[in-house]
């Protein structure tokens, strides 16, 4: 197993283009079997640091509440 503790330092933009640069060499089918299968791995290690940086995100945008007449009441969370 390849060793991924990089990822980790990642931002979200810079995870993603070596995302996308990793499912376009495996596309292409012109990596070797061994080097395909170290690109997967770290493809995995991406996705996963992607999706914690898209939860923890969420989880920090909140909904402007308004009363009736239009006027914005305070926050709450956005999946309330």
């Amino acid at each position: 197993m390849a060793d991924n503790d990089d990822v980790k330092t990642l931002s979200f933009e810079a995870a993603l283009a070596q995302l996308e640069e990793i499912v376009g060499k495996l596309e292409s089918g012109k990596a070797p079997l061994a080097e395909s299968i170290a690109i997967y791995e770290r493809g995995e290690a991406l996705k996963a640091h992607c999706e914690g940086l898209l939860k923890a995100a969420e989880a920090r945008i909140e909904k402007i509440t308004l009363s009736r007449d239009g006027n914005p009441t305070g926050t709450e969370p956005l999946d309330a």
